[in-house]
């Protein structure tokens, strides 16, 4: 286990370094289940976060990225990306610790603000560390065969979030004594602890030595190169128009579920755990696809669906929380779990495809804080218009009349939280025309995704189940799909 970069990385240590960083990004995982997230949201709110503290709240993560304009030239000077990776995550680490400590300040205001003031400390030494670790990965990795490594990665991920977030879900919603803020104190100390067994795996990664180009380049000319390639600026464009819209509403789902909708938070924690396990389970189908097909067919499949579950949430709840809500949420919340698997892989494939190789630090970088920029403002922007619409509603009620009774049927109701769901919706449509302007090689349809989604899930099938009559009734209805969307029309 070294520090320093390496000339040469064998096979055998190449490897290792790849086993070694599905455990890093699981172990990591948890850590961000144990303090982020559902947790964190709901601290807040103990606290009496406002929308626009939530908002301001999943805005700093973001924000925080223009710490990679300084951690570009500290790569760019030191050439030693495993050690400021380190450095920066070993200290985020402790002050995660730390808020064990602001869990059990006296007062509520105080403790939220400092809170923020933590967070704002935690997410620029993440984005310091981020920054270095994709230049790392982005030289030690093939840019072909990715899929099948990063949806690993993503599946042991989501296996152990899942398994944080369900303990510390019903830690909280049943914990002995009415300070349910002990709850949270004990959550975060265990995310402290558990993030150090990330940075061990982190530490057994080889690290290539640097190699340059070309002369060096001054910091904002090597920003400004990424924005003038006309291949790579139409991914640019795309990552910030979708961390813009999926950020309208993502960051208030767990609010609208426990304010609006009134539900435990052992039971948002399980909607959440739901939408991560349906993650994990089409990981290794969308890594596949990845790998066959492109990032860009995947995303044209996955982005309608996710943006459908998303404006599908206020119709669950029509016309008040009833009986079929809850398993109508686990729906949702599955497909979303799903659709986001392919879309996290497939954005993540497309930054690390297209970049130039020797320049992935600066192209890398633009992307995140294009992403990032865009990012904070729809959090911010999102908790400004949810404290504006707190107080209005929109209907639409069909009324049908009868000599003896007339009957009203509501088809539509939005209110608060939910006008957030309904504008991220329309924001995607131009999502989905930024993705069809990147060139990523080979274009495949829709129908081409869909396809082959079936047919290795029917090849996961049949590997999983020796029984025919079980695997019959499971495949069948898959099979009867692609049947139909192969008749010509």
């Amino acid at each position: 286990m070294r520090l320093s970069p390496t000339p040469t990385v064998t096979p055998e240590e190449l490897a290792r370094g790849k086993h070694a960083l599905v455990k890093d990004a699981a172990w990591a995982s948890m850590v961000g289940a144990l303090y982020g997230g559902v947790i964190l949201v709901g601290f807040a709110l103990e606290l009496g976060a406002t929308p626009w503290h939530i908002g301001l709240l999943a805005a700093i993560p973001f924000l925080a990225q223009v710490a990679q304009l300084p951690a570009i030239a500290l790569v760019e000077r030191i050439r030693q990306r495993k050690k400021i990776a380190f450095a920066a995550v070993s200290v985020s680490r402790v002050a995660i610790s730390f808020l064990a400590v602001v869990a059990i300040i006296p007062d509520p205001k105080t403790a939220l603000y400092t809170l923020l003031a933590a967070q704002v400390g935690i997410t620029l030494l993440g984005s310091l560390a981020g920054c270095a670790v994709n230049s790392w990965l982005h030289q030690l990795l093939a840019a072909q065969g990715l899929g099948e490594l990063f949806s690993r990665r993503l599946f042991w991920s989501t296996v152990l979030a899942s398994l944080g977030a369900l303990v510390a879900g019903y830690a909280v919603q049943h914990w002995p004594s009415e300070e349910r803020l002990h709850a949270y104190a004990l959550s975060f100390a265990a995310a402290g602890l558990v993030g150090f067994i990330s940075i061990y795996y982190l530490l057994q990664v080889p690290e290539p030595a640097m190699h340059r180009t070309g002369p060096a380049t001054p910091l904002f000319a090597m920003l400004r190169a990424p924005f003038e390639d006309a291949a790579f600026r139409p991914v640019i464009l795309f990552m910030a128009s979708w961390n813009f819209a999926s950020n309208l509403a993502a960051p208030f789902v767990t609010v609208y579920l426990l304010k609006q909708l009134e539900y435990g938070m052992g039971t948002v924690t399980t909607l959440w755990i739901a939408s991560q396990v349906a993650n994990a389970m089409t990981m290794y189908l969308w890594g596949r696809l990845s790998d066959q097909l492109s990032n860009k067919a995947i995303l044209s499949v996955a982005l309608p669906v996710y943006l459908g579950c998303v404006v599908g949430l206020p119709f669950a709840a029509i016309p008040e929380v009833h009986t079929l809500t809850l398993p109508l949420l686990y729906f949702i919340h599955i497909a979303m779990g799903a659709a986001a698997g392919g879309i996290t892989l497939a954005t993540g494939n497309l930054g690390l495809k297209l970049a130039p190789q020797g320049r992935g630090t600066a192209y890398l970088g633009a992307v995140g804080l294009a992403g990032a920029a865009a990012a904070g403002l729809a959090a911010m922007a999102g908790g400004a218009l949810a404290d504006w619409f707190s107080t209005r509603g929109l209907s639409v009620v069909v009324q049908w009349t009868a000599p003896a009774a007339a009957r009203e049927i509501v088809v539509m109701k939005f209110r608060h939280w939910e006008f957030l769901f309904g504008i991220s919706f329309l924001f995607g449509w131009y999502v989905l025309h930024a993705l069809s302007r990147i060139k990523e090689g080979h274009e495949h349809s829709e129908r081409v995704v869909i396809q082959q989604f079936v047919a290795e899930a029917t090849r996961s099938l049949s590997q999983l189940s020796s029984l025919d009559g079980l695997k019959g009734v499971l495949v069948m209805p898959l099979g009867r799909l692609r049947d139909r969307r192969l008749k010509p029309r």
